[in-house]
């Protein structure tokens, strides 16, 4: 049998040449199958869907593709009865009823029924994302998500509901808007417009509106919302520990918390956030950072109305009404709501930086600084106007940016009620009533800037001379205005 050789058109006998040759260049068996892989090379697709006008560069290829408009799936899965129009897809469906994940992540041990699933898993070890959006230039770690997330820059909503016509970018969000009930409202909380399956879940839901605690430890009189937190909080009582971390040693009173703490030393972070494309270890921190996409607000202040994400943040806003500053700084006696701001502040005695830039080697006191700090190596603008599609690096930055659409000016001058976008616009121009002149100059010698042309026709730059010897003398403007004649 001959074998054709398509780089070179050369044909050979089986032979110890051949197999040489066959490293370096492509062999087939027959003709047929060379013009087939040829496709390859030209991107020439003859076989096309009547239906939907898609190509395809064989006619096999071109009957699966068919499936999808006759809804023919001749593949039936002999435990659950699902069809499928591939047999591999039906091979992949059934490693669901055996069990079966012949998939190891070699970094952390976890098990997987598909190839592509551990691939996709073990970024999370890698850090790697693939996947690019040109508009902002933020990066996915699925394709997937990269659609989802293009559909901000483009406005593009293809999820629609069939009952009021509203449209989603995603299909999750399209199933919770749908859970929303439109008649029979009993599970369903009125004031952040979530629905549940049952109404013992909506009432534990509303403790988080209420602040109710029902339950309280008869050790330490300490109140919880649920019986189950109440449960785990007693094992700290009793002291049963049974589970521990190999890394660290610490011990947890459940295996659930064990799993949770151990993501601190494998660094996987598998809940993630389809909007913005960030990890989170937990599903607690997950749920919490989801608040920022759907603006839901659920701790509300008593006092003023103000809504907040975390009930944290209502904790500390309400120090506003109370006044209450109880951590006070022993070097300035600057008073702080919080311990964690007043150890922020120490840093400023202290002249501690401890978080360093790797790019740059600056040093910052903060975080959250040193996060912002960041994008200004890897280009990140991740707060998008939705009025004109600029990108920009922090929240603030994109809040102050958004006054030039709404016309908004908060910051008002007490003494002729001119009104500014941001405050340090607002302080210039206050110094035009205090007459505040902060900027000085330290030289004792003062530069005369003069434009004019040298012996050489060049410019001429400024002359240095010393201060005192400057006459103050009457300024003229030499140039002649031109009359009409």
């Amino acid at each position: 049998m001959q074998k054709l050789f398509s780089t070179c058109n050369r044909q050979m006998k089986a032979s110890p040449v051949m197999e040489k040759h066959h490293h370096s260049v492509k062999s087939f068996t027959a003709q047929s199958d060379l013009k087939k892989h040829q496709r390859v090379h030209t991107g020439v697709k003859p076989y096309r869907c009547s239906d939907c006008g898609k190509s395809f560069t064989t006619p096999s290829n071109l009957k699966l593709h068919q499936r999808i408009h006759t809804g023919e799936k001749p593949y039936q899965c002999s435990d659950c009865k699902k069809s499928f129009i591939r047999q591999s897809y039906l091979t992949k469906h059934q490693l669901i009823h055996t069990g079966e994940k012949p998939y190891h992540c070699s970094d952390c041990g976890k098990s997987f029924n598909q190839e592509s699933n551990l691939k996709q898993h073990q970024r999370i070890h890698t850090g790697e994302k693939p996947y690019h959006c040109s508009d902002c230039g933020k990066s996915f770690n699925q394709e997937s998500n990269l659609k989802q997330h293009q559909r901000i820059h483009t406005g593009d909503k293809p999820y629609h509901c069939s009952d009021c016509g509203q449209s989603f970018t995603s299909h999750g969000k399209l199933k919770k808007h749908q859970c929303i009930p439109k008649g029979d409202k009993t599970n369903y909380c009125s004031l952040c417009k979530t629905c549940f399956s049952t109404q013992s879940v909506l009432k534990k839901h509303q403790r988080i509106h209420t602040g109710e605690k029902p339950y309280y430890c008869s050790k330490c009189r300490k109140h919880f919302n649920t019986h189950g937190n109440l449960k785990r909080h007693m094992h700290f009582h009793t002291d049963k520990k049974l589970y521990y971390c190999s890394k660290c040693k610490k011990s947890f009173t459940s295996e659930k918390n064990l799993k949770m703490h151990q993501r601190i030393h494998t660094e996987e972070k598998p809940h993630y956030c389809s909007d913005c494309g960030n990890s989170f270890s937990t599903m607690c921190h997950f749920k919490l950072h989801q608040r920022i996409h759907t603006g839901e607000k659920p701790y509300h202040c008593s006092d003023c109305g103000k809504s907040f994400a975390q009930i944290g943040n209502l904790h500390l806003h309400q120090h506003v009404h109370t006044g209450e500053k109880p951590y006070h700084c022993s070097d300035c006696g600057k008073s702080f709501p919080r311990n964690s701001y007043l150890q922020l502040h120490q840093r400023i005695h202290t002249g501690e930086k401890p978080y360093q830039c790797s790019k740059c080697n600056k040093c910052f006191t903060t975080q959250s600084n040193f996060k912002v700090h960041q994008r200004v190596h890897t280009g990140e603008k991740r707060y998008y106007c939705s009025e004109c599609g600029k990108n920009f690096a922090t929240q603030r930055c994109l809040k102050r940016h958004q006054r030039i659409h709404t016309g908004e000016k908060p910051y008002h001058c007490s003494d002729c009620e001119k009104s500014f976008t941001t405050q340090s616009y607002l302080r210039i121009h206050q110094r035009v009533h205090t007459d505040v002149k902060p900027h000085h100059c330290s030289d004792d010698k003062i530069l005369i800037i003069g434009v004019g042309t040298g012996g050489d026709g060049s410019e001429s730059g400024g002359l240095v001379l010393p201060k005192n010897d400057i006459v103050p003398a009457q300024l003229s403007c030499t140039i002649k205005e031109e009359t009409d004649h």
